[in-house]
């Protein structure tokens, strides 16, 4: 069964003190694209609007798809998937650069007998939205910065349509950078984009 990971290209409202805006939402979404062109169980691919095609050049593996989208919105992203013939699709935002590998195949896993995944984000908002393809009439537009996982299993016509896998957090303000793990592997753009290694000092300023 065909599966895809989505890394979805948005705005990112926020940078550490003294880090370039720019930079650091290429090297947030560098990284992400990096985790998931490792992934054993499913197509790594990107969605962007027009405005951010340079952007997904800038970090897309060769031959990885690139899904243009009207607005980038985790529907939109399912919805591009399913066009392009994958049976399984799940999106993630592009801040959450040292995302465990085996938190995508626990958002992936209940697709096997669940109509559609969520993560919760620490802090609120959405990790991750996971669905079988075509999508079910039922899902809700969500916003991956404001859902909730409620708001999916209030959507579907049985709670138990949709499984709720566990969360992880991602980069949106100061108190994100305490959360940076320097033992885990990966997020090397960003480690080096904060190569003072003062990560509690930026978390707190």
């Amino acid at each position: 069964m065909s599966r895809v990971v989505i890394a979805l290209l948005t705005e990112v409202n926020w940078a550490p003190p003294g880090v370039n805006g720019e930079h650091w939402r290429r090297a947030l979404a560098e990284d992400v694209v990096d985790l998931l062109s490792t992934l054993a169980a499913a197509e790594p691919a990107i969605a962007v609007t027009s405005a951010d095609r340079d952007l997904a050049a800038a970090v897309a593996w060769p031959g990885m798809p690139v899904f243009e989208l009207s607005e980038a919105t985790p529907v939109n992203a399912l919805r591009a998937a399913a066009d392009g013939g994958y049976e399984m699709g799940a999106v993630l935002p592009a801040d959450a650069p040292d995302l465990p590998g085996m938190l995508i195949g626990k958002l992936l896993q209940p697709l096997t007998s669940r109509m559609v995944a969520v993560a919760p984000a620490h802090g609120g908002g959405l990790l991750g939205v996971a669905s079988r393809l075509p999508l079910p009439d039922w899902l809700p537009e969500v916003d991956l910065d404001t859902g909730q996982p409620e708001e999916l299993r209030e959507a579907a016509p049985r709670k138990a349509l949709v499984a709720v896998t566990p969360g992880w957090h991602r980069q949106r303000g100061p108190e994100d950078l305490a959360r940076l793990d320097p033992a885990l592997e990966g997020w090397e753009t960003t480690r080096a984009l904060l190569s003072s290694g003062d990560l509690g000092h930026l978390a707190g300023a």
